[in-house]
């Protein structure tokens, strides 16, 4: 074989190689706990929901080919640490806190957290108004994190590893009061199972606790990934994929900075 044909032979490969890098499969974490209508899989296991939709648009916008990946809440960081995924896209809110261990990408939503209540109760979301209550949050979320800031100590605090099972025992009457995203309420205040109860107010903002939106939680470092993710969110916001979307779940913007 010649010299020249080495090289062309090395390039080839070089090119192959290169061809498959760029197309290795991101696994895209969710939560593995139905979180609707963000995200929750149906009778055949198939993942649906706002978010869901939104991570299809944003990796089509990116070119990245994207495998829906559900883990548990309380693992989806020591997963996307450990390289058992790639990338979380579920309803994480951007901390200091969080991003001690991870990096965010830009803002894809926002959207206040509010505490829901029985229509006939006198509760507020403020520390008197839950005071002498019961008040269930989903674990090791920013929800949890501000009702120990906020309301411990006067309230009594329950922790559900879902947000669902609060919303049950809510309906079932054994805790007052439950402290969630303003949208995952609302759906659940909007159904029939959810008929009992109303949305009692937003709780005093707390950026420090509560974060500057939602944002996809990636490994830090992984500067080239990041790029196209804001890539991706910016193209879908740019050319109106995102409110199409949106007006699909709900009936306002979600995206306020």
């Amino acid at each position: 074989m010649t010299f020249k044909s080495i090289a062309a032979a090395s390039l080839l490969a070089l090119a192959a190689s290169l061809g498959a890098a760029s197309a290795e499969q991101i696994k895209v974490g969710i939560a593995a706990e139905p979180y609707p209508p963000f995200a929750s899989a149906d009778a055949a296991g198939n993942w649906t929901g706002w978010e869901v939709e939104i991570i299809g648009a944003v990796c089509g916008a990116a070119k990245l080919d994207c495998a829906i990946t559900p883990v548990a809440w309380d693992g989806i960081i020591p997963s996307l640490t450990g390289k058992q995924i790639d990338v979380i896209m579920a309803s994480m809110s951007i901390t200091d806190e969080r991003m001690q261990s991870i990096d965010f990408s830009d803002m894809y939503y926002n959207t206040p957290a509010v505490i829901v209540a029985a229509k006939d109760s006198d509760i507020k979301p403020t520390p008197e108004g839950l005071a002498g209550k019961i008040l269930g949050i989903q674990a090791s979320t920013t929800h949890q994190a501000y009702a120990q800031a906020h309301f411990e100590g006067k309230t009594e605090l329950k922790v559900y590893q879902t947000q669902d099972e609060a919303n049950q025992d809510l309906i079932a009457g054994r805790i007052d009061a439950t402290q969630a995203d303003s949208i995952a309420l609302a759906d659940f205040v909007n159904s029939e199972a959810g008929a009992c109860c109303e949305i009692k107010g937003a709780v005093a903002n707390d950026p420090a606790i509560l974060g500057a939106g939602v944002g996809a939680g990636l490994r830090k470092g992984d500067e080239d990934l990041k790029a196209k993710i804001n890539e991706g969110i910016a193209a879908i916001l740019a050319d109106g994929t995102y409110d199409k979307i949106t007006s699909k779940y709900f009936t306002t913007s979600i995206y306020s900075k």
